[in-house]
């Protein structure tokens, strides 16, 4: 009957150590979880509030046809 404790015991032994490793592992994975969510929203609003720059290359684009236009004119009166 000694033998039978004995394998009751180590099975105890297993399934609480299971039990301290899956419930660690479900801990870090919420905390995971919720600072890949703290980040995502760090970078949608990184994205909103740097979004204007992108129009620089537009503005610029713009400036340089203006000042073409400029010049064309200034050559066309002669100047």
């Amino acid at each position: 009957m000694g033998g039978w404790w004995v394998g009751l015991g180590i099975g105890t032994a297993v399934v609480l150590i299971v039990v301290v490793v899956v419930t660690t592992i479900l801990f870090y994975a919420n905390r995971i979880g919720k600072q890949a969510k703290m980040a995502s929203e760090a970078l949608d609003l990184a994205r909103d509030t740097t979004k204007p720059l992108w129009a620089v290359q537009q503005i610029n684009y713009s400036a340089k046809q203006i000042l073409e236009a400029m010049r064309a004119a200034r050559g066309a009166l002669g100047g």
